[in-house]
This record gives C-alpha cells, structure tokens and sequence, in this order.
C-alpha cells in the first residue's frame, strides 16, 4: 500500500516563487545599497553625538551601515548563494511593512513607544506573519516588553511616553 502523505516540506516547496534571476537580484542588493547610503547621510545630518552621550542619528548610521555592508556584499559574494524570488503577491508584505514601520515613526512623538510598539508588532505578527490572533497578541506584548526593557531599563534610552 503506498502512503499518499504530503510532507510539510514538500507544501512549501510548491509555495516557493520561481527564481528571480541574476539581474533583478543585482538590481535588489543597488536599491538596498542606496537605501543604505542614504540612511548613513542622513543620520550623520542628525548628529552622531559620542558613545558616552549618543546624538539622534547615531543608532540610525549603524543600522544604515550595516545594510549597506550587506548589500554589496551580496553583490559581490551573493551570486553562489541562489537566486532570490520572484515578484510575487507575497512581496507587496514588505511594502506594508515598510508603511507600518512610517506609521510607527509618525506616531511615535504624538502618543509615545508602548501604544504604536504594540500596534506594528500586532500587524506585523498577524497580517505579515499569519500567526493565530492569540500568539500575535502573547508576541506583540512580549517584543515590546523586551524592547522596553533593553531599551528603558538596560540602556537607559529616552523614549517618548503616552504614560
């Protein structure tokens, strides 16, 4: 008797977009290189402040720089690691996520961390995700309290609150 079971391995295998190809990777890693050469400009515009006392583009040029490292990296050692997917359906998530992480940014100085915090890692978790309503909120709560933790209570970053 022959078994008909699908393995879970074998489902996503099918869901998996076909192959980009080489140009529209090398077109990916220029966009996230610019984007991170844009970061950089502009945090350095915010002031780098010093390690002792951080300025406002300080965690902005690190994390732009880092992007910017990994993007020509993967221009230049990317090419053994496979190709991308192709545009697909799936790839409209990361636009709402980019729009969502704005939104977070727009609101921030408004009603504070907590409240926006909450909201995008809700969406992110349930929207983007596909996680169940109730593993979205137990994750949603636990990231921003880890946040709130390393940020506040760790580093002792000044944060805007609603509270």
């Amino acid at each position: 008797m022959e078994s008909t079971t699908v393995e879970p391995a074998d489902e996503w295998t099918e869901d998996v977009p076909p192959p980009a190809g080489p140009v529209a990777n090398l077109a990916a890693c220029l966009v996230t290189a610019a984007v991170g050469a844009a970061g950089a400009v502009v945090a350095v515009s915010l002031g780098l402040g010093t390690p002792t006392q951080p300025g406002a583009g300080l965690w902005p040029l690190a994390i732009s720089v880092a992007v910017l490292v990994l993007s020509l990296a993967q221009v230049f050692l990317g090419r053994r690691g496979g190709d991308g997917e192709k545009f697909s359906r799936h790839s409209w998530f990361s636009l709402v996520g980019l729009v969502t992480l704005l939104g977070l940014v727009a609101l921030l100085p408004v009603i504070g961390f907590e409240i926006p915090a909450l909201l995008l890692s809700l969406i992110w978790m349930k929207f983007l995700g596909g996680e169940s309503w109730r593993s979205a909120v137990l994750y949603s709560v636990l990231v921003v309290g880890v946040l709130y933790a390393v940020f506040v209570g760790a580093l002792g970053t000044n944060v805007p609150h609603l509270f």
